[in-house]
């Protein structure tokens, strides 16, 4: 075992908000996606600061998604 794995435990880092199926694939917060399911997880709805937050986030990660939808059905309406 190696010293950076014990940290993860260790008394002094803030309590992990990770679901238990991404802690099972290995997902921690030093990892992008686990950071990010991390800080997602820490959000508390009953804040309005923290549901714009959400929001903000559905928008940013929703965006490139729609628009490659978009894009695709505007290719197959025109034929290319």
């Amino acid at each position: 075992m190696t010293a950076w794995e014990d940290d993860e435990d260790a008394d002094w880092t803030p309590p992990t908000h990770l679901p238990l199926d991404a802690q099972r694939m290995g997902l921690n917060r030093s990892v992008p996606d686990g950071a990010l399911l991390d800080f997602a997880g820490s959000l508390d709805p009953a804040k309005p600061l923290h549901r714009v937050t959400a929001w903000v986030m559905l928008v940013v990660f929703a965006f490139p998604a729609a628009l490659y939808v978009v894009r695709l059905l505007w290719g197959l309406l025109l034929g290319f």
